[in-house]
């Protein structure tokens, strides 16, 4: 997805993956290591925020490009599973067609 809506949903599918994993590797220390609730307490909040960014992304891209009602409840739906909002971004990603550039010159063909 080239559009501007379609980068920031990357950025947002990429930011909520990290979060996902700064989450559990938290909670691998809350629970197994440590017994020390900081790490759930930090990457809690931030993959609050992250989850939030991914959602407004998905609507504002889901508008721009039209999608279909149920392409957008497939992209919610894998905000919830660790990982499966970049698999989404990914796949959504192949199957949008690019864009031609707005300001590229139609290329000349010789004179015969």
């Amino acid at each position: 997805m080239s559009s501007t809506a379609g980068r920031w949903f990357r950025y947002a599918a990429i930011a909520e993956t990290f979060s996902w994993v700064g989450l559990l590797i938290g909670m691998f220390f809350k629970y197994i290591v440590v017994k020390n609730d900081i790490g759930v307490f930090v990457f809690g909040r931030v993959h609050g925020a992250m989850f939030v960014f991914y959602l407004v992304t998905l609507l504002w891209t889901a508008r721009v490009h039209r999608w279909s009602f149920a392409r957008l409840v497939v992209g919610g739906a894998a905000s919830i599973p660790p990982f499966l909002g970049l698999l989404f971004e990914r796949w959504v990603a192949k199957r949008t067609p690019a864009a031609a550039p707005a300001d590229a010159e139609p290329a000349l063909t010789p004179a015969r």
